[in-house]
């Protein structure tokens, strides 16, 4: 049998992999829809398809490229709650300046579930401001943003 916490630190591995390196099938493989995050300004976003998140994905590379990102580092992993289909890992997540110094760093906190036999992410909540903020999400009055 599976181990659910090595479960979802694989889907977070492979998540942040797609990430970093822009690969947006491979982000989306890694999560679960709808898809929520409670933003560092206290904004529950919602994107219900994958196609909403693919609408932003080209803006977000071009607003993280303007700040002088080149990647996120994961500093910190830890479950802090896991059953059979659900862990909850909080993180400290780097972004990394192309000149290579950390320019921000922030806590988050990832719920995963297992659904349909596949491990993703469901549910983030972080205290990140930046360039990932208000793109092509609905809120939950479903308005888009």
């Amino acid at each position: 049998m599976s181990d659910p916490v090595i479960e979802a630190i694989e889907s977070y591995n492979r998540w942040l992999k797609g990430f970093n390196t822009r690969d947006r099938v491979a982000m989306v493989d890694e999560l679960h829809f709808p898809h929520l995050r409670l933003s560092g300004t206290n904004q529950m976003q919602v994107w219900n398809t994958p196609e909403d998140i693919n609408a932003a994905f080209d803006e977000q590379t071009c607003k993280l490229k303007k700040e002088g990102w080149v990647r996120t580092d994961s500093d910190f992993i830890e479950a802090i709650q896991s059953g059979p289909d659900k862990v909850h890992l909080t993180m400290v997540q780097s972004r990394i300046h192309r000149d290579g110094r950390e320019y921000n760093q922030f806590q988050t906190l990832w719920m995963f579930i297992r659904d349909g036999g596949r491990w993703g992410v469901k549910f983030r909540s972080s205290f990140l401001v930046n360039a990932t903020e208000n793109t092509n999400f609905s809120s939950l009055s479903g308005t888009s943003t």
